[in-house]
């Protein structure tokens, strides 16, 4: 079994901090890219690994996976430099992207002369500040944040058309939007789609 911290015999009942899930994180990035876990299983055990309160709820998302080593030449390096970037794009088409899916600590979003709709609703954010490069050229980018979302808009726009709506923001992932829109559109809104 993979050991949560460097410290033997730590307790259970200890609150987990960041880096305590982003190791079962990468624990679990490194099990989806060797087959051990289905995506679906991942996304899973991602999702309950951010959601965990204390050092025991995060023992039995690793219990059956091997130890990981963290070398920089491991493959576990090249695999989360990899996933912790994320890129969907519609080039000359529509691209529809929901349910549950794994998003990328920093991910981009691309139209070019195309329609990109995203909704982030059921989407497994992997922590609790994701980066969204929205970048739109003669095309439509729509994103739906999930219900209680913080999102900052640090993106631009020439000659397009740039929203970012929605209702109060709860207790929910930060969610900063880059990116910009050239002779396009983005939308991205919370609740409601609007309508204009």
């Amino acid at each position: 079994m993979t050991s949560l911290t460097p410290f033997a015999g730590d307790d259970p009942a200890q609150r987990a901090s960041d880096a305590d899930r982003d190791r079962i994180a990468a624990v679990l990035g490194e099990a989806l890219a060797t087959g051990r876990l289905t995506s679906a299983e991942h996304a899973d055990r991602l999702d309950a690994a951010y959601s965990a309160v204390t050092l025991g709820d995060l023992v039995p998302l690793i219990k059956d996976l091997p130890e990981v080593s963290h070398s920089p030449s491991s493959p576990i390096t090249s695999f989360i430099t990899g996933a912790e970037s994320h890129l969907v794009s519609a080039v000359f088409s529509k691209v529809i992207r929901r349910g549950r899916w794994v998003a990328g600590r920093h991910t981009e979003l691309r139209s070019v002369f195309g329609a990109l709709i995203v909704n982030l609703s059921d989407a497994v954010l992997p922590g609790r500040e994701v980066t969204l490069e929205l970048n739109s050229f003669c095309g439509k980018i729509i994103v739906a944040v999930p219900p209680g979302a913080r999102v900052v808009d640090e993106g631009s726009a020439l000659f397009s058309k740039r929203s970012v709506t929605g209702g109060e923001p709860g207790d929910g992932p930060l969610i900063r939007i880059t990116g910009q829109a050239r002779f396009g559109k983005i939308v991205v809104y919370r609740g409601q789609r609007p309508t204009s």
